[in-house]
């Protein structure tokens, strides 16, 4: 079990007005949880602005920068099935999330779309950016890869990986507390700042045990990097840096170079959550991309 914890770990370290228009492909805030793949809480009013968060991350991660980033508008802070509390859904769960903004878009018919999406979050915003290239004007995108598998696993076809697995029946059946300090150890990985780790911990073992494991193999299949040609828009890559700067960048640019209109910045001193570990850097790097000084 400690070996399958080690391999848990890299994995995250790396990736790392209710309304239910007819097909109840998303929620608002705020009401009953129904089974909708993604829930949204709107602040402010302007410009709409997406805020997607990371894999088990709640829309309320982003409130901080919502107080810190010069633009102001409408924000929709995106939380997903499953997780913090809302009802899970079937698999596939990836494909059913995309789905779901993408008709939020459209009916809500949002047009200049500005896109902050951190880990999963960023490939939903490449995926929507392609999906929907004359509604997102920029998009930005933290610490996400478009392709983690290529990384971790090189050379396993997406097809290879199923999820009814041994791997995956073993974290199924893992007991809660078991759980909880694995939980523990990953949050501990994810951020350098020791205030957040409690909070990143909750919401690992507080999710939806299923969402947990078959979401991440979701993932673990996803490969944007043919889809990445078909964004056009100004797109802002931010890496963290841990644990080898250098290293990281390479693998930025090398899982994005099909992507043509970018700017990729790395954080000097940051884990996953690069808002918590950097986050006067981070909101500065933020500033300076959305108000087109592209000195970054």
């Amino acid at each position: 079990m400690k070996k399958s914890i080690r391999i848990i770990i890299v994995l995250v370290i790396t990736l790392c007005t209710t309304s239910s228009y007819g097909t109840s492909n998303y929620q608002n805030e705020g009401k009953s949880k129904d089974s909708s793949p993604i829930h949204i809480e709107t602040i402010g009013e302007g410009k709409p602005i997406l805020y997607l968060p990371g894999f088990t991350s709640p829309g309320s991660v982003w409130k901080e920068t919502i107080e810190n980033i010069n633009l102001k508008g409408e924000s929709h802070l995106i939380s997903y099935a499953g997780f913090n509390g809302n009802a899970p859904i079937e698999i596939p769960w990836y494909d059913s999330i995309k789905k779901s903004l993408i008709i939020y878009l459209i009916d809500k018919e949002l047009v200049e779309v500005t896109i902050i999406g951190h880990s999963m979050g960023g490939n939903l915003a490449v995926d929507i950016a392609a999906e929907l290239p004359n509604r997102v004007s920029k998009i930005v995108i933290v610490d996400a890869l478009s392709c983690m598998r290529e990384l971790m696993m090189p050379n396993v076809p997406a097809q290879s990986i199923q999820y009814e697995n041994p791997y995956n029946n073993q974290l199924l059946e893992m007991g809660n507390e078991e759980f909880k300090d694995m939980a523990t150890m990953m949050a501990t990985n994810m951020t350098f700042n020791k205030d957040k780790i409690d909070t990143l911990a909750s919401w690992i073992y507080e999710s939806d045990r299923k969402t947990w494991v078959y979401g991440y193999t979701d993932l673990l299949k996803l490969d944007l990097r043919e889809t990445l040609h078909k964004v056009k828009c100004e797109t802002l890559i931010i890496g963290a840096s841990f644990p080898n700067k250098d290293v990281a960048r390479e693998n930025f640019e090398k899982q994005y170079e099909k992507l043509t209109n970018k700017v990729i910045k790395m954080a000097s001193n940051s884990k996953h959550f690069i808002m918590y570990d950097e986050p006067t850097w981070f909101y500065n790097t933020l500033n300076n991309f959305l108000s087109n000084e592209r000195k970054l």
